[in-house]
Order: C-alpha cells, then sequence, then structure tokens
C-alpha cells in the first residue's frame, strides 16, 4: 500500500508543479479557418513573429501554443494559396488567450508555402510510414473514369500492393485487407473498396484529410495488426451554398453543401451540412463504350450516400451527426458468381475546448453493419454480417513543445459466417464480442529528438484475454536538411478474413471474430490465444536535397507469430474418425509469417510541376502446419516482390486552366497454386450404400505446390488531362479526358483453372467526365 501512496502522491507534486509552471507563462489556442467557406486551415503553421514559439492546426483547425513569457507579440499564420496574416496580440501570465483567424484566398500562387510547411511539420512529427492525403494530392494523379478517388491514390502509396482491377484488394506491407482498419469521422467502415477495385466508398472532395498509416502506428491506433486509414470529412461550407455535380462514362456524382445558420459574427455559432450521393452505371454504359471487352457488359454497380450535420460553438467546439449507405452489386460475373455486399450506418463526433484548460476534448460514437454474400455456380456460396457499435474518448494537452495524449476505446459486434470448403464441408461461426483499448502517449522534444512513447492496453472480454502494447516512435532531427526516424510496437486484433486461399478470383469480403474451432497445438507449442499477432520494426531517413527535392526512405519488418485462416484441409466433420489430426478437422488452423523490405520515394514539386517516383522492394512468407505436423512454408498470392510507380503532373495557362498527369506503374507477378491434374470426386451422398458405380461425380482438381507458380509482370501507363473553364467568380467547369493503358498491355488478372481460359485487367480504356462546381 505504501508503494501506491507514494504513486499518488508523486502524481499530484508533478500536475501541482505544470500547474504552477503554466501559472508563470502565457498561452494562445483557437482556430484557423478559409474565410471563403469557414471549413478548417488544416496543417497551416502559426508562429509568434521573431519566436521559436509556434504551432501547427490539426484536422479541426485547432491550434495551442503554450509555456509563453508574457508580453507583446505578432501572431503570424501562412497556408498554402492564402495570405500570410499578422494579428497583435498581448499574452498575460497564467492566461490563456483565444483567436480565430480567417485566412483570404491568395491572388499570387506561393509554392514556397508548401515547401516550409511541410518541412516544419517533418522537423516537429515523427511521421513514420504515415501518408497524409488531401483531395487536392489525390486530384495530381490521373483519375480512371473521369472520377478522381483515394483508392486510385493508394496504388501509388509506398508499400501498398493492388491486386487488380476487378475484385483487387490492397495489402499493405504484408498485411492482408482484414488486417487494415479504416475509420471514417471515427466510425468504422468494413469495406471501403468497390468489386471493381477503382473506386471506394468515399467521396473525393468531400475528403477534408486522410491519414495512411502503412506500420508502426502509435498508441491511439489499435485493433488491426498491419494498417490503419483514418479518413476525416469536411463539415461543409458555412457561407454559402455551394457543391459539384458530374457524369463520365463510368458514373455520375453530386454533392451539395452549405449553412443551415449562418455564423453573423466571430463570437456568434453556426450550423451546416454536406450530403453526397455517387452511383455506377457502368453496367450498361460498357455495352456502349465498352463492348470490346466483353460484350455482356462490365457488371460492376455500386451506389454510395453519405451526409453529415454540423454545429458549431463560438469558441470552436463542435458537435457532427453522420450517415451513410454504401452498396455493390455484381452480377453474373463471368457466367459464373453473383456478389453484393451493403454496408450502412451513423453517429457522433465531437470536439470541445474547455475555458481554462490547455486541453482539447474529442470523442465519437458510431454503429454500424455490412452484409455480404456470394452465389456462384462453380464456387461455394457464402454469406458474412457483421454488425456492431465504436465509440472513444481522447484527451491531449499541450505542454509547450511537448504533448501528452491518452483515451479510450471500445467497441462491441456480432458476426455471422456460412462457408463450404472446396471438398464440400460446411464451416459456420456466430460470435458477439467486446473489446476495450485503453492508450497513453507522450511526445517529448528533448534537443534534437523527438522521442514519442507510447501504452495501449488492449481488453478482449469475450475471449478472456488482456494484452499490453508497447510502442515507440523517435526522430532524430540531424540537421535541417537530413532527419533519422524509428518507429515500433505491439498489435493485436480479433477479426480474421471469411476468404478462402482456393478461389480463382476473390470479390467476397467478410469477417469472422476470435472463432473457438482452432488446433490445440501448433509447431510443437500449445495454443493458448485466439488473436492475430504482430509486431512492427520501421527504421527510415529524411533528406532534404534542396528546397523542391525530398527523399524518403524506410525499411521494415512486420513478424505475425500467430495468423488465423480458413482450414483448406479440413476433410471431416463431426463423423472424425479415432486419431484424425486437428488440421483435419478443425475449421481454423493457425499460420505465423513475416514480411519485411524497403520503400523508396523521391520527390519534386517546384511551380508547375510534380515528380513522384515510388520504389518497393517486398517479400511475404506464411508457414502452416500439414496433415503430418510438419511446417510448411508458401508466399501468400499478395506477394509482389518490386514495384514501381512513376507520376508527373504538369499545370500550365494564365489561369491555370490546364492539367496533365501521367502515372506508370510496374510490378513483378504474383504468386498462384498449379493444377497438376483432374480426377472424379464423388461426394457418396448415401454415405456407404451409395452406388458408387452409377454416381455422376464432380470435377476435382489435384492443385500443386500452395502459390508456387508466378504471373507475368504487370505494367500499365495511364494519361489524364483536364481542362478548367471559370465561368464566374465562384462557378467552374471541369472537362476530364483520361486513358487507361495506353499501350493496351496484356496483365494477366487470373487463369480459370478448369477451363484455362486466361481473363485479362484491363485493356485500353479511354474515358470522359465532365464536373460543374458551383
Amino acid at each position: 500500500m505504501n508503494s501506491i501512496y507514494k504513486l499518488v502522491l508523486v502524481t499530484i507534486i508533478i500536475l501541482t508543479s505544470l500547474g504552477f509552471a503554466m501559472a508563470q507563462t502565457a498561452m494562445v489556442r483557437g482556430f484557423i479557418y478559409e474565410e471563403e467557406s469557414g471549413e478548417p486551415a488544416i496543417f497551416s503553421n502559426v508562429y509568434l513573429q521573431g519566436t521559436n514559439f509556434g504551432a501547427s492546426s490539426d484536422v479541426n483547425g485547432y491550434f495551442l501554443i503554450s509555456k509563453v513569457p508574457p508580453g507583446d507579440y505578432t501572431l503570424m499564420a501562412t497556408y498554402l494559396g492564402f495570405d500570410t496574416i499578422a494579428v497583435p496580440i498581448t499574452l498575460a501570465a497564467g492566461a490563456i488567450q483565444d483567436k480565430k483567424l480567417f485566412l483570404k484566398k491568395s491572388s499570387v500562387r506561393l509554392e514556397t508555402v508548401t515547401v516550409s510547411a511541410e518541412r516544419a511539420e517533418a522537423r516537429t512529427e515523427t511521421r513514420t510510414s504515415v501518408v497524409k492525403v488531401t483531395s487536392r494530392d489525390i486530384k495530381k494523379i490521373p483519375s480512371i473514369g473521369g472520377q478522381a478517388d483515394i483508392a486510385q491514390y493508394l496504388q501509388v502509396v509506398p508499400g501498398v500492393v493492388f491486386t487488380g482491377d476487378q475484385g483487387g484488394q490492397f495489402y499493405i506491407r504484408g498485411g492482408s485487407p482484414i488486417q487494415n482498419k479504416v475509420m471514417l469521422d471515427g466510425m468504422m467502415v468494413y469495406n471501403p473498396f468497390h468489386s471493381i477495385g477503382l473506386f471506394s466508398v468515399f467521396e473525393t472532395d468531400m475528403i477534408r484529410n486522410a491519414d495512411i498509416y502503412t506500420g508502426g502506428y502509435n498508441a491511439e491506433h489499435g485493433g488491426r495488426i498491419s494498417s490503419v486509414m483514418d479518413i476525416t470529412t469536411k463539415d461543409g461550407n458555412k457561407k454559402r451554398m455551394s457543391g459539384v455535380v458530374g457524369a463520365s462514362t463510368f458514373g455520375a456524382r453530386a454533392m451539395l453543401e452549405g449553412p443551415i445558420v449562418k455564423q453573423k459574427s466571430v463570437d456568434k455559432g453556426s450550423s451546416s451540412f454536406i450530403l453526397s450521393v455517387k452511383n455506377s452505371y457502368l453496367e450498361q454504359s460498357s455495352k456502349i463504350f465498352y463492348d470490346y471487352i466483353d460484350e455482356d457488359g462490365l457488371p460492376f454497380n455500386f451506389t454510395d450516400i453519405y451526409g453529415k450535420v454540423s454545429l458549431n460553438a463560438a469558441n470552436g467546439s463542435k458537435v457532427s451527426f453522420f450517415g451513410f449507405n454504401f452498396t455493390d452489386k455484381v452480377n453474373n460475373y463471368k457466367a459464373i458468381s453473383d456478389f453484393g455486399w451493403n454496408s450502412y450506418g451513423g453517429g457522433a463526433n465531437f470536439v470541445v475546448i474547455p475555458g481554462k484548460s490547455p486541453v482539447l476534448i474529442e470523442g465519437n460514437f458510431a454503429y454500424s453493419l455490412y452484409h455480404s454474400e456470394i452465389n456462384s455456380t462453380t464456387l461455394s456460396d457464402r454469406y458474412s454480417e457483421i454488425g456492431g457499435f465504436n465509440g472513444g474518448l481522447n484527451f491531449t494537452y499541450f505542454l509547450g513543445k511537448d504533448e501528452l495524449k491518452y483515451g479510450v476505446e471500445v467497441e462491441g459486434y456480432r458476426t455471422e459466417y456460412e462457408f463450404q470448403n472446396f471438398i464440400g464441408r460446411k464451416i459456420e461461426q456466430t460470435e458477439n464480442t467486446t473489446q476495450l483499448g485503453l492508450y497513453l502517449k507522450y511526445k517529448a522534444t528533448i534537443g534534437k529528438f523527438l522521442i514519442e512513447p507510447g501504452l495501449r492496453v488492449q481488453w478482449y472480454a469475450s475471449l478472456a484475454e488482456i494484452l499490453p502494447e508497447p510502442r515507440l516512435a523517435v526522430k532524430y532531427n540531424a540537421t535541417d536538411w537530413l532527419r533519422f526516424k524509428f518507429a515500433g510496437g505491439y498489435y493485436s486484433q480479433n477479426f480474421i478474413a471469411a476468404t478462402s486461399d482456393r478461389d480463382v478470383v476473390n470479390l467476397f469480403y467478410g469477417f469472422i471474430s476470435g472463432p473457438d474451432n482452432l488446433p490445440a497445438t501448433f509447431d510443437g507449442e500449445e495454443v493458448t490465444s485466439k488473436l492475430q499477432r504482430s509486431q512492427h520494426a520501421i527504421l527510415g531517413t529524411e533528406i532534404d536535397i534542396s528546397n523542391s527535392i525530398s527523399l524518403n526512405i524506410e525499411g521494415y519488418y512486420k513478424n505475425f507469430p500467430q495468423l488465423t485462416n480458413i482450414n483448406r484441409f479440413k476433410i471431416y466433420g463431426d463423423d472424425a474418425p479415432p486419431g484424425a489430426s486437428d488440421v483435419e478437422t478443425k475449421d481454423f488452423i493457425i499460420e505465423k509469417g513475416n514480411a519485411y523490405g524497403f520503400d523508396l520515394v523521391a520527390k519534386y514539386e517546384h511551380k508547375k510541376v510534380y515528380f513522384w517516383f515510388v520504389y518497393s522492394l517486398g517479400y511475404v512468407n506464411r508457414y502452416y502446419e500439414d496433415t503430418e505436423g510438419e511446417i510448411q512454408h508458401y508466399t501468400p498470392h499478395f506477394d509482389r516482390r518490386h514495384n514501381i510507380n512513376v507520376i508527373l503532373s504538369y499545370v500550365t495557362g494564365p489561369k491555370r486552366q490546364w492539367e496533365f498527369s501521367a502515372r506508370w506503374n510496374f510490378g513483378t507477378g504474383f504468386p498462384f497454386t498449379q493444377v497438376q491434374g483432374f480426377y472424379e470426386y464423388l461426394t457418396f451422398p448415401g454415405g456407404l450404400n451409395t452406388g458408387y458405380e452409377d454416381e455422376n461425380g464432380q470435377l476435382g482438381l489435384i492443385y500443386g505446390e500452395l502459390f508456387g507458380g508466378r504471373l507475368p509482370t504487370y505494367h500499365r501507363l495511364d494519361i489524364d488531362m483536364k481542362k478548367n473553364f471559370y465561368l464566374s467568380a465562384k462557378t467552374k467547369m471541369v472537362l476530364n479526358v483520361s486513358v487507361t493503358n495506353v499501350y493496351n498491355r496484356e496483365n494477366v488478372f487470373y487463369v480459370d483453372l478448369v477451363t484455362n481460359e486466361v481473363v485479362y485487367q484491363l485493356p485500353f480504356m479511354p474515358s470522359v467526365g465532365l464536373s460543374v462546381y458551383f
């Protein structure tokens, strides 16, 4: 007990000391907005002129500069494409001064502001294995189907592997899609990508910011073992009604935003809304424009609806309510399957700025449901559903250049799954799961070092498991132009994928939570946990070669000591004979693996030219136990050894009305499982009394080594041209002409193992889109 009392006493002394220190200094905080729309000016630079005191605004436009000596200062704010503003302020000891800053668009473009903003953030944030993306970034690369989309942008992010245009999924540094966490305004999104693979459920013009963590993320994120994508949408125009309507050869979209109650003055509140709808009519339009690809059309359909209402207080605090409905439908794909999924949900999030405390309070609560099923003439039918809630509460304290953040995250969901494996054995599961995460992290600036330790404690209530997950990020600012960085940690998750590795093409995307039906041992050791786990270690460097050229190099290693997969070897149900192994009787098996490699990114950005070169080298390994108890090795179907992306964008014209962009992608071939032969598979429907002489058997396949073959290399060139027509001060029309696969490379998607038919990815495919912004 004495040790507890001592710990409490030390804590009180530290908090009292901090409070005394804060009382001797001053602080200024507030929000930065774009004057024209009222949207936050995210990641803008705010500083006190002539001093080293400064900060960057966050995703809500919030900034706080603390531990400032009392006195008179000039508060400066800079932001790309906007005029710099200067505001005289007087700071008093122990006082907090609140400011709202509104930035006006600049008539002169200052590209150097971009460089200085990025360099400032690079020196003050650990920023290892994270890419920050805005709608402006997404529109820099060639769009497919006349519609820019974050799904297309992700294909050029370092460490990301995309497996196909039709039914393809994203794999991030050795992690499968089920191991990637996707959040939208704090709400869980279970499947963010449509079946065609080129489009996500997110409307590009609604995205305020997306943080893409490819590994080594800190303690505020948990529940996944590979990566995190955290997307924040806009609140809506607070000044006037605005939006966009557009159509292309692929689909149509519309977005409307505006004030519900306008902000009449700086000391008054406001409310706003934003609503987007987009759909694909490719199944119909492809019969007209792309009948040379498939005379029956491309059977990909989707509709996405998202809406949000925000209530904003005068001091910057706010609460937002949102809801969505996303649907995807594939009709008679290659005459073998019908597939579809539907997802809907809603929730709220809030930001609170206490009156006299240097703390930012954020929270969210949401419910969502995802239902998917596939009906096939050649593959087994499958059904999956997951529905549940997630919520969180986060506190951030700003202590000069240091920062303390802690919070809690809770999730509860129900999963249902039904599937038959390739020999007809039924696998089904229904589970209710609850999990709780508590986290704490501290960012300290010590000389040239940024040190960011963190700890997350993850409690899986339904599995009765508690896991401590330490995290660490470090950056060393060697010089103004050279930085070294490290990030790593321990991670866990309860979800496993409801997919089969034997599928010819995988359109189905479902979920299973911590299954009970696992083997008792793996690799000679007792299986004591139902969770999947990983450890990450990432080491990198950032080099500013010049004001316009930067280089980022990262090497990574991900260890997966326990993974769960659907059992491809199950041959017995409840009628298993004595002596049958767990591998022959259990619904799921245990695997282990690792992924390692490095990513190189070279970026050049100066005035009208943007150039981006990305090279990734990656190795992915998996190990499983066969029916004899021997450990076997294989490389999964997303193991791509080399991946190269080259992007060039150029803007020209007196009003910058012309935009040209091109992207070339090269990737070595994916593994696939070859077929050694065929046989007649008898199902014996009547058991031992079946007349096998008269029974008509099914076609059985004798597989070769698991993923022992390799497809040919993949490469493709896409180009895009945009022309902006400025119709008035607030209205413009954008014409977009793009060509996918310019030189018509026949990239193999898959080979039908039964018919030996080669199915190719998208061929030469021009598209036209027209959008009107108002």
